[in-house]
């Protein structure tokens, strides 16, 4: 085994993009791979929510910059 990765299957992402799903070239090709992976339903968002803890930990590793109308 030669440890290549396979090929881009273009033939099945221009007929997918383009035939399929109707784009116009310039906006197929505009797409990022993430972009059409999603729209072709390839790649899905996670489900899961963080828990309780997880979401605490995020809040305080970046808290919300606090914000006033006052300007002194």
């Amino acid at each position: 085994m030669s440890g290549e990765a396979p090929a881009f299957p273009w033939e099945a992402a221009l007929h997918a993009g383009l035939c399929r799903m109707r784009l116009p070239a310039k906006d197929f090709w505009a797409l990022t791979p993430r972009e059409l992976g999603y729209a072709l339903g390839l790649i899905r968002p996670s489900p899961v929510a963080p828990g309780r803890q997880a979401f605490d930990a995020l809040m305080r590793a970046f808290p919300d910059d606090t914000f006033s109308d006052d300007k002194e």
